[in-house]
C-alpha cells in the first residue's frame, strides 16, 4: 500500500487527537515482536517501541495478580485506532489484551508527519 498525501492541517489536528498513541502489554517480548511487526508491515501503525520487563500489578479473576510482562507502545493515525485494535486481538494471546489509544496533542511536527506518512 502507497502511503497517502499528508492530512495533517497544523496544530489544530494535533489538539483533535488525529494521532494515537496505543499503548499495549504482551506476555513477553517475542509476542511483542511479533504484533509490532506485523501492524507496522499492515501499516496500522507507522512504529513500534518494546519495552522489555515490566512489572505488572493488577486484578484478575478475584484476586491480584503479579508478572513480567512486555510493553508496547505503537503510533498511529485515530481513523485506524478500531482496525489496530482488532489486528491486535487476532494476534494476541491474553482473554482480554491491554489495548488502549491515547491523543497525541502536541510534537515534532515533522515525526508526526511522519506517521501519517507512514499509515494508511
Amino acid at each position: 500500500m502507497e502511503p497517502q498525501e499528508n492530512p495533517l492541517n497544523g496544530a489544530q489536528d494535533l489538539v483533535n487527537g488525529a494521532l494515537q498513541v496505543i499503548y499495549v502489554t504482551t506476555p513477553n517480548r517475542e509476542a511483542a515482536l511479533t504484533i509490532a511487526k506485523t501492524v507496522v508491515s499492515e501499516r496500522l501503525a507507522a512504529c513500534a517501541n518494546v519495552l522489555d520487563r515490566v512489572s505488572s500489578i493488577y486484578w484478575w479473576e478475584g484476586a491480584v495478580q503479579e508478572d513480567t510482562e512486555t510493553v508496547l507502545i505503537l503510533k498511529t493515525r485515530r481513523t485506524l485506532v478500531d482496525s489496530l485494535t482488532a489486528r491486535i486481538k487476532t494476534l494476541h494471546s491474553y482473554d482480554c489484551p491491554c489495548v488502549v489509544a491515547l491523543n497525541i496533542e502536541n510534537g515534532n511536527v515533522d515525526f508526526l508527519t511522519w506517521i501519517f506518512s507512514e499509515t494508511s
